[in-house]
């Protein structure tokens, strides 16, 4: 399994109404144990969400599910893939 850090931009005007959607689909995804946390930029222009997946693939084709994407509300996504080695999330002997 492999972490990716996934950044999106809201087209803003759409955003509110998929909103409740949104985290509901993350919310299952939480309860998978595949996203770690998830939450809108302080400043309200996007959100991050920390995810495990097989590879980029699979979390693609997850990811690609998600209200915001499907209902217009992604402005723009990126994908990175994230090697944690320090943290409470961490095994120990990462």
């Amino acid at each position: 399994m492999a972490w990716f850090l996934v950044e999106i931009t809201y087209v803003q005007e759409k955003m509110p109404e998929v909103r409740p959607r949104h985290r509901e689909f993350l919310g299952e995804l939480a309860e998978e144990g595949r996203v770690a946390v998830a939450g809108p930029l302080g400043d309200g222009t996007g959100g991050i969400t920390l995810y495990q997946a097989d590879d980029e693939a699979h979390l693609k084709a997850t990811i690609d599910q998600d209200p915001y994407l499907l209902e217009g509300v992604v402005a723009e996504r990126t994908i990175r893939e994230f090697k944690p080695v320090i943290g409470a999330w961490v095994p120990q002997g990462s």
